[in-house]
């Protein structure tokens, strides 16, 4: 994939983090009920790039926070953008909010843009965006947004936050969304470059259900470890060759497109 990658042009890295549930079904070692998911389960951390590669996973106990062990997935992934000229980009979903984060990626020369869940202090710097506008609501959403500094009490200092306020018609109250970033883009560009994160949850599903990933019925964790490596280097595999070798008109395809599931099928069928 290394290899891949040195040949393919690309002027930046952006890394996507995000985890999931691998739900179990025995007494699997580690396994736990998670309350979010609302089973028992395992609680893999991912980390993919912007190319669909998976460049890092972790198996994790299911009842542990979404982003317990992230240090010990980016680190070798950091390690190894620090030897390419190109600008490094990190999103992150409200789990990743914090300052020890922040603190890691600002020394490692990411920019990064992660989301940011709403207090008293941060709804008191947009008030004057959530009063609802005057005049019959249009089709299309209203959006505004807020650009400002804040600095909360476990920062060791203020950072650029960014807001986006969506009033829906019919809809009582506006969407709000925070983002908090050390990129210098236009408030508009941020939070289209964050929206961009949806991508990792695409590939996520393709592992789950093209490769069945979710599948992790060993008795044992380091069982389970091994056995989720081996899924995402079949991934990454496929994900490799789909747009080296399928012909043009097919290559954006998914792992989970007609043909891939039928054969899937196939083969389930024929091993039942």
């Amino acid at each position: 994939m290394e290899r891949a990658l040195e040949k393919t042009l690309h002027r930046r890295i952006i890394l996507d983090v995000d985890s999931s549930a691998s739900p179990v079904h025995g007494e699997q070692e580690a396994s736990a009920y998670n309350g979010h998911f609302g089973c028992t389960c395992y609680h893999p951390l991912f980390c993919f790039n912007q190319f669909g590669d998976c460049e890092g996973s972790m198996l994790r106990p299911g009842n542990v926070h979404s982003a317990d062990g992230w240090k010990e997935v980016l680190e070798p992934i950091v390690a190894r953008c620090e030897k390419k000229k190109v600008r490094k980009y990190f999103r992150g979903d409200a789990a990743f909010a914090k300052p020890e984060i922040y603190e890691y990626l600002e020394e490692k020369g990411f920019l990064y843009a992660i989301r940011l869940p709403a207090n008293d202090v941060l709804q008191a710097e947009i008030e004057h965006l959530l009063t609802r506008p005057v005049g019959r609501p249009p089709r299309k959403p209203i959006v505004w947004f807020a650009d400002f500094e804040y600095q909360a009490v476990s920062w060791e200092r203020a950072r650029r936050l960014i807001a986006k306020v969506e009033w829906h018609r019919g809809e009582l109250f506006p969407r709000v969304g925070f983002i908090v970033t050390n990129m210098s883009a236009r408030a508009q560009a941020v939070v289209h470059f964050y929206n961009g994160r949806g991508t990792a949850e695409q590939w996520i599903k393709e592992g789950k259900y093209a490769l069945n990933w979710r599948r992790l019925s060993c008795q044992h964790f380091v069982s389970n470890q091994a056995r989720l490596a081996l899924f995402v280097l079949a991934y990454n595999l496929g994900n490799f060759l789909r747009p080296l070798v399928l012909p043009r008109r097919i290559k954006h395809w998914s792992l989970r497109s007609p043909i891939a599931q039928t054969n899937q099928d196939r083969s389930e069928g024929g091993s039942a």
